[in-house]
């Protein structure tokens, strides 16, 4: 990694620490490009499902969320143990490539007028299904590709490369709809995916970290879940994600439906509001590149700032106070996110991380079958303003089951320190027995345990 350091040239700034990595280079300009073809199709597809294959019905477009997400909750036993026993840089230039293909295929049945909602189900799903695979293996190739303390970093500039695609591509696609017609938009995204298997293609494999790969004998998959189950302080930020993820991030809802029913605008302006959600987004990614390590307390605050911007959100009068607001639901939303996923990342046990992160996505995205369609129906039955209102209740029930465990289990308190400031303190040890003090065993043989004492 010094070497690294000294090849790169001028000195590379805390925030930008992970840069200094060629590999790591490469996979980050791959992924931008990618990613900007992803939010371009992600935009097309909301909009013509909403406003072509169906009368502006936001259960179909929720719909077509759970399809896309739901097999990451459903194939969870399979895609994290594929992330932990194969090797993830061949596995990411197959996804990769098959998601290319789907998308080409998309964009030739719009072209051809071909397209039904059904049909766009149905690849929504295929989708959904190789994404589901696709995803623990990106996650967890970052730390092949960037090690030791670099490794938070590396998931903030992640983050902070998926939101500046978002800030550009939904832009792109509001422009391309308008003026060339969806399906172009499809092709474009498609012909994107070239650029990852680019990158793949020139990743020096000699220089991925050495990992121990799942063995073939029985139990590898319930292994996984045994090992989070005496983790605590995972678990705790899975009910977290899996509150937010399935009520609070059903973004494309929240922006279509208040873009075109509330405020009655355009392709354009749907897709600006998804490219100002993204500045506040890319904010939050840097931010949290920023910081050393992840924190337990930046992940509750994100929760409650969460919770408190959708609130403003589903009050906001007008288009352009909506826009406005939309940036800081980015922020808060993005600081909560990359903090979770780097801190169940960096107190992973490395042999167990592919099917940690598997799980991880699957409560994320897998809520959304659950969430999107409900979220949906309440903004056809009571507005969009309401729908808002679900995710920011989902926000502050994140901060409460935080707030809960780090009262109840961590001893938390408020106190007052000599000069008058509140903070926030541990009052005493939790008595570590029985099951616990296997936990304990675990986690000083990982080297966590400090790290995660500092984290709260």
């Amino acid at each position: 990694r010094h070497r690294d350091h000294e090849e790169a040239g001028p000195a590379v700034t805390a925030m930008f620490r992970s840069l200094a990595g060629r590999n790591y280079r490469i996979w980050f300009a791959g992924a931008l490009v990618s990613n900007v073809g992803t939010w371009m199709q992600r935009t097309a597809q909301d909009w013509i499902v909403l406003t072509q294959l169906s009368d502006n019905n936001a259960v179909a477009v929720g719909i077509t969320m759970a399809l896309q997400f739901g097999p990451q909750l459903l194939l969870l036993p399979l895609t994290g143990l594929a992330a932990d026993r194969f090797d993830r840089r061949k596995m990411l230039m197959l996804t990769q490539g098959l998601m290319g293909l789907l998308g080409l295929g998309l964009g030739v049945m719009v072209l051809t007028h071909t397209a039904t909602l059904l049909a766009l189900y149905g690849f929504a799903l295929a989708l959904g299904i190789v994404a589901a695979f696709d995803a623990p293996i990106r996650q967890a190739f970052v730390s092949d590709v960037v090690q030791g303390e670099d490794v938070s970093n590396a998931v903030a500039l992640n983050s902070a490369s998926f939101n500046a695609a978002r800030l550009i591509g939904p832009a792109v696609a509001g422009v391309l709809i308008a003026a060339i017609g969806s399906g172009w938009v499809f092709v474009i995204n498609a012909g994107s995916f070239l650029a990852v298997l680019v990158a793949l293609r020139f990743v020096d494999p000699a220089q991925l970290a050495e990992r121990v790969r799942a063995g073939r004998g029985k139990g590898q998959i319930v292994a996984g879940f045994r090992y989070v189950r005496t983790r605590p302080d995972i678990v705790v930020v899975l009910c977290m994600i899996f509150v937010v993820g399935t009520f609070g991030v059903n973004f494309p809802i929240f922006t279509s439906t208040m873009a075109r029913v509330e405020f009655h605008q355009g392709a354009g302006e749907f897709g600006l509001l998804n490219s100002v959600m993204a500045v506040g987004s890319v904010l939050g990614a840097l931010l949290s590149a920023r910081r050393d390590k992840p924190r337990m307390r930046t992940l509750v605050l994100a929760a409650g700032g969460f919770g408190l911007a959708c609130t403003a959100a589903a009050l906001a009068p007008t288009y352009w106070t909506f826009a406005i607001v939309l940036m800081f639901v980015g922020l808060a939303s993005l600081t909560f996110m990359t903090t979770a996923n780097a801190l169940v990342q960096t107190t992973t046990k490395p042999a167990m991380r592919g099917r940690v992160m598997a799980l991880y996505m699957a409560i994320f995205a897998g809520g959304t079958p659950i969430g999107a369609p409900l979220v949906g129906a309440v903004a056809d039955a009571f507005g969009p303003r309401w729908a808002i209102v679900v995710g920011a209740a989902s926000g502050f029930v994140a901060l409460a089951i935080a707030v809960v465990w780090l009262v109840r289990y961590q001893r938390v308190r408020l106190r007052y320190d000599a000069d008058s400031r509140l903070h926030l303190a541990i009052t005493h040890a939790v008595p570590v027995v029985g099951s616990r003090a296997a936990l304990r065993r675990e986690l000083e043989r990982d080297e966590t345990l400090a790290d995660r004492s500092s984290a709260v």
